[in-house]
């Protein structure tokens, strides 16, 4: 599985390092924020899983679609992981605040809660470059998939 390019090992790749993160976050939030319920816990867990599932989908497309520019890895998945968490905190903007400020205290330049775009931007290089350098990239991805009878 490791020898040639393949997306379900770029997606495997991604969901692991995901699920480790996400554990890590599960574990870790009621240290900082006690108030903290289930939901927001089993959500981290859930949302580094699925994010870096789609950081690893991400790695067939090594040009831009519409303006036809190469996108190497250390672009993509990085842009990816911040902008996915940048919607989030969009959506999520009063609970990140309360969680940011937990964590570095009230009127601190890093309670900000779009300090977690940065935090997604390095969790997508950290996952692009193990499922770059361990399930390939672009096309072969795809075609290693479809000859390894993964049913892409």
């Amino acid at each position: 599985m490791f020898q040639n390019p393949s997306l379900f090992t770029r997606i495997a790749i991604g969901k692991g390092i995901g699920m480790i993160v996400g554990l890590a976050g599960m574990i870790a939030l009621p240290s900082f924020m006690p108030e903290a319920g289930w939901l927001l816990r089993w959500g981290i867990l859930l949302w580094y899983t699925t994010l870096g599932a789609i950081v690893g989908v991400f790695g067939v497309f090594t040009r831009h679609p519409v303006l036809d520019l190469p996108m190497p890895w250390w672009v993509r998945a990085p842009f990816v992981g911040a902008w996915m968490n940048f919607v989030l905190t969009f959506f999520a903007y009063d609970t990140m605040k309360i969680a940011m400020e937990a964590l570095f205290g009230q009127g601190s330049t890093l309670a900000s809660p779009f300090w977690f775009a940065l935090e997604g931007a390095i969790f997508g290089l950290i996952v692009g470059y193990c499922a770059t350098r361990f399930g390939g990239e672009g096309a072969a991805a795809v075609a290693g998939d479809a000859a390894e009878g993964h049913g892409v």
